[in-house]
């Protein structure tokens, strides 16, 4: 069905003549409403993006849009909140508006994913974040280390391009200002962060409140000044950077790790999860909602938790027998850790290497459950070294414009202990056909709107990389009985998030009570287990993405499977979920039954 096809008025009884029926206009005239409905509707979704990015730079500057790189807003200040209000208000205004009736099949879909982002980003904005603007694992003081690097997405190849960071290195100075004193307003409050995030907080500040500004990773840049600049622009940048680190980038981090120091960990709470601050119920249950886009409560939710430990561990136990070890499960997820016929490699181009054989090796297998694959390049690269030591491994989206290649970040602080076991499921998570087909696929989709087009939701996006994983075995992988344990472990970890992150913030669970039973249920070291858990203790409900969305793509294969019997086809399946981008899971499912309807009549 194409959105130019007649609209029929369904669900209408009206008598006309004496005959029970739906009014109908002319074809044609039906056909020149819905046009006109999908145009204004496209330009309500372009108006909408352009006027975003002026309020989100960052996320201007992560697509290659390079107007705004000059600038950083103070996004913890009440005037930019409620300019930010002002604009999905707006907007979910103007959406309402539109007749929903007299659109086609996928502006129906682009209006059912902008009406509930505009719904759950006012929704958000009444809660309290801004009164926790800085923990580890992420935040615009570790945001900033890694633009400032030249390593991420800010730009650093012409003078403007220098010009342009100075320009977000004076709002920095703002934005921690404003950072402090909203972090004593939640203080005032009882919305704290714990104590153990709070100590892990200090060092990552005090490592960048550096005393000479070319030890500072903002000067990294100024040490790759490109050949093509003149001596004059090359002094002129060094003195400028020289400045701007000394009087606004590594003064804000002193008055950020002071205070945190002096005043907020002493002040910083005992209990672990969200729920031991002010509303941090009612809190907890926006998370939950807005990370897995679904309606579930937090005990349904641990529920499903306990049932995926309790199926997956009976799956390892079925590959410990397989291969012959004799010991409890706990004894076979150290002599996987610890036996040096898991660690083969001797230097990191090995461990390259070996990922660039896994997608050789499914290479044959990706066209039967493909029908469209990305045409952005796509490379596997190690991670740098600043910040190997704290990097998981990670997808990093293409450039739109082609600039930049879809990345597979890989940290390796030794080769020598890099552990095999696990890297074919790694691989098709955060490389092909996971991160790397679901994203670049959605950026070059060629009609979606640009709010779809670099939209995120973790539900959709982690659940595709997590369900990427199970097509191992259907991709020619898994022949390995010590790579399926590693898939085993890698969906366990997933798993265990659902009943940690829940325990935590839901159920009065110790960050202990929480680490231990990580250690319990799979293959893991103490020191990642506690690095984890201190996770899901900074971002809430983040977690529960992954298997949440996994477990609804397989619900809908599963169903569409049974529907369609011999018509269905796995490649078309996957096309269908990929070409849309990310969006709620409810929206995901309408669309997976309406492709179920049309399958069955062709």
């Amino acid at each position: 069905m194409n959105k130019h096809q007649l609209i029929l008025c369904a669900g209408l009884a009206v008598a006309m003549l004496g005959t029970a029926g739906c009014t109908r206009t002319s074809e044609p005239e039906q056909e020149t409403e819905a046009v006109q409905a999908d145009q204004n509707l496209g330009q309500i979704f372009e108006d909408y993006y352009e006027a975003r990015l002026k309020l989100f730079p960052l996320e201007a500057t992560a697509i290659a849009d390079n107007r705004y790189n000059d600038q950083l807003p103070n996004d913890l200040s009440q005037e930019h909140i409620e300019q930010v209000r002002q604009l999905y208000q707006t907007y979910l205004d103007k959406i309402n508006q539109v007749d929903r009736s007299k659109l086609g099949p996928q502006e129906q879909v682009s209006y059912d994913i902008f009406k509930y982002e505009m719904q759950i980003s006012l929704e958000g904005l009444e809660q309290p974040a801004l009164f926790l603007p800085v923990n580890q694992f992420w935040g615009l003081p570790i945001t900033m280390a890694q633009l400032g690097s030249g390593s991420s997405n800010q730009p650093f190849n012409t003078p403007e391009d220098y010009e342009d960071f100075l320009g977000r290195m004076k709002g920095f100075s703002v934005w921690g200002d404003t950072a402090i004193a909203n972090m004593r307003r939640g203080m005032g409050m009882g919305i704290i962060l714990p104590r153990a995030l709070t100590e892990k907080v200090l060092p990552q500040l005090q490592a960048m409140a550096v005393d000479n500004p070319e030890k500072s990773i903002f000067w990294a840049p100024v040490e790759k000044l490109p050949e093509s600049f003149t001596p004059a622009q090359k002094d002129s940048i060094r003195q400028a950077y020289t400045k701007a680190i000394q009087e606004d980038v590594i003064p804000t981090y002193k008055r950020l790790h002071e205070f945190m120091r002096q005043e907020y960990q002493p002040a910083s709470r005992s209990s672990t999860g969200i729920s031991g601050i002010k509303g941090g119920d009612d809190y907890y249950k926006y998370l939950v909602r807005y990370w897995t886009t679904t309606d579930m409560t937090p005990d349904q939710i641990f529920e499903i938790g306990q049932q995926e430990v309790a199926r997956i561990r009976s799956e390892m136990e079925k590959v410990k027998e397989q291969v012959g070890f004799k010991g409890t499960l706990n004894e076979f997820f150290q002599y996987v850790n610890d036996n040096p016929k898991f660690t083969p490699f001797k230097t990191p181009e090995e461990v390259l290497t070996a990922y660039r054989q896994v997608e050789q090796r499914m290479q044959p297998q990706l066209d039967k459950l493909f029908g469209i694959t990305p045409e952005f390049k796509f490379e596997v690269r190690q991670t740098e070294a600043f910040r190997a030591a704290s990097a998981s491994a990670e997808y990093n989206p293409p450039a739109p414009d082609g600039s930049r290649p879809g990345i597979f970040y890989v940290p390796i602080l030794d080769a020598k202990t890099y552990n095999v076991v696990g890297m074919e499921s790694l691989f098709l998570h955060e490389a092909i056909p996971g991160h790397h087909y679901q994203i670049s696929i959605q950026q070059e989709q060629v009609g979606l709107p640009r709010f779809r087009q670099y939209s995120w939701y973790g539900a959709f996006g982690e659940g595709w990389a997590l369900y990427s994983e199970s097509l191992g075995k259907e991709l020619g992988l898994y022949t390995d009985p010590y790579q399926y344990f590693g898939r085993l472990s890698d969906e366990m970890h997933r798993a265990i998030r659902l009943v940690v992150d829940v325990g935590m913030h839901a159920k009065g669970w110790t960050r202990e009570q929480a680490i231990q039973y990580s250690l319990d249920n799979e293959l893991t070291s103490r020191e990642a287990a506690v690095a984890e858990i201190e996770r899901y203790m900074a971002i809430p409900g983040q977690a529960l993405s992954y298997k949440i969305g996994e477990l609804k793509i397989k619900e809908l294969r599963q169903r569409a499977e049974q529907e369609l019997g011999d018509k269905f086809s796995i490649s078309a399946f996957h096309d269908v979920i990929l070409k849309g981008g990310v969006m709620p899971l409810a929206v995901l499912e309408k669309k997976i039954e309406d492709w179920i309807a049309e399958q069955k009549k062709s």
